[in-house]
């Protein structure tokens, strides 16, 4: 008879935003759009129950300064996630690639290096009616899924680090080095 099938613990975050401290880090650029962005954000927020104290805005010039706002509010450690909010348009350039590209390797550097969730809010369209629709109309408001989503990562990394079983998994068991074979030193 087969042995059952394992069932592991699952971790998931939980979508209440009571007692989280959110960053919300927002460009000027494209202001008509990002906003409604920050509007849905915020939305999403207060209806999951965060506290208008422990929410902080930080306004930046473009989307390309905002890995370096969210890396330096995570580093204050006022925050259990950032939400990092920006609209980029295709214009005539390739200026467009470089920003959207840069926005988003920095952000995720800033994450990877703070170890605090950042939520990627950052529309990269190909005009204006593509970030109009997503900013509220017919995509629904993307601020508002970030929201959502900064929630559920500041619990879940809540629960990741308190969690004792969490972490890597143990270093397999340490072997005996090799024995010289008459090589110079080399296996």
């Amino acid at each position: 008879m087969p042995p059952d099938k394992i069932q592991p613990a699952a971790i998931a975050g939980a979508l209440t935003a009571a007692g989280l401290r959110i960053g919300i880090v927002v460009s000027r650029f494209n202001q008509f759009i990002t906003d409604r962005l920050l509007a849905g954000a915020l939305d999403a927020l207060e209806r999951s129950g965060a506290a208008a104290d422990r929410i902080e805005v930080v306004r930046v010039p473009g989307a390309f300064e905002i890995p370096v706002a969210a890396k330096q509010l995570a580093e204050s450690h006022r925050t259990d996630a950032v939400i990092c909010i920006g609209c980029v348009i295709r214009g005539d350039t390739a200026h467009y690639e470089y920003v959207a590209g840069e926005s988003a390797r920095g952000i995720q550097l800033a994450q990877m290096d703070t170890g605090v969730p950042m939520i990627f809010c950052v529309l990269t369209c190909e005009n204006l009616e593509q970030a109009i629709d997503r900013a509220g109309l017919k995509m629904g408001n993307k601020g508002f899924e970030a929201g959502l989503t900064a929630i559920e990562m500041a619990n879940l990394a809540h629960k990741l680090s308190s969690n004792p079983g969490s972490g890597a998994p143990a270093a397999p068991p340490s072997r005996r080095p090799a024995k010289n074979s008459g090589r110079g030193g080399q296996r």
